[in-house]
């Protein structure tokens, strides 16, 4: 039996920290009062202005992330890329945001750049991996709590199809590899796509910022993960048929019991 304390985060508390509340922070917070009097608007007191709201906003992923692997002293691969982008969206934050309140022009494709950076690297390492013993198809997809591997390799190894098999792995590596790309696409064209008219020199730049950051945060959810999941999904159907021709194993005997 698997430690407790190990155990993977909770999905709902995972949306919660790391997308609902910086979401919510950036949209609601983000408004400098000055800037809202100087528009001839109201100032609420929920407006923090734009820098609080980025802390604010920022704070609640990097505590549960460092929170989380104090608990179970144990690294967590989507806490540590959930803190890297937290840090990259800081430090890039701060580049871009000028004395004086504007936004430094590019800022749109700079910040899609980094949105594909995390799935592009991912992708590549995952390609890179599948000849090495640590292949991360394995790790994500390809192991033991979901595939009764011994029993797939035995039937491999009797028959002498190693050369297939391997062929196979790899195969499902890069299908798998292409999901992460394909998510690099999508987060810079979303980027790109709100960030189209953003005016750099307005007088309420950081607060548009925020807002757009907010907007790309929650909207990676929905044009983001659902295609990556579909096609992963296909990819795990792809892998299953492929292992079930090489060794005629049916789906009981290759999946492991739910």
């Amino acid at each position: 039996m698997a430690d407790p304390k190990t155990r993977q985060e909770h999905p709902l508390a995972n949306i919660l920290i790391n997308v609902l509340i910086p979401v919510l922070a950036l949209s609601y917070l983000s408004k400098d009062p000055a800037v809202q009097e100087h528009l001839g608007k109201v100032a609420r007191p929920w407006h923090l202005g734009p820098e609080k709201a980025l802390v604010l906003a920022l704070l609640p992923p990097l505590a549960y992330g460092i929170w989380f692997f104090a608990k179970t002293r144990k690294g967590n691969f989507f806490s540590a890329i959930g803190l890297l982008s937290v840090l990259l969206t800081g430090g890039l934050t701060l580049y871009l945001w000028n004395k004086d309140g504007t936004v430094k022009p590019g800022a749109g494709m700079l910040y899609g750049l980094k949105e594909a950076s995390i799935p592009l690297v991912l992708g590549i390492a995952i390609v890179f991996s599948a000849r090495t013993p640590n292949s991360l198809l394995r790790v994500f997809l390809y192991n033991d709590k979901i595939f009764d591997i011994p029993k797939i390799e035995k039937r491999i190894a009797d028959e002498s199809l190693q050369a297939a098999y391997q062929s196979l792995l790899f195969k499902s590596t890069c299908l798998f590899a292409t999901s992460f790309l394909l998510s690099a696409v999508i987060n810079l064209g979303l980027s790109w796509f709100l960030f189209r008219s953003f005016d750099h020199s307005a007088v309420d730049a950081l607060e548009v910022y925020n807002g757009i950051v907010a907007k790309i945060t929650g909207w990676s959810f929905a044009v983001v993960l659902l295609p990556v999941i579909g096609f992963l999904f296909f990819t795990l159907q792809r892998l299953v048929a492929g292992l079930k021709d090489l060794t005629g194993l049916g789906d009981d005997e290759i999946m492991m019991p739910r």
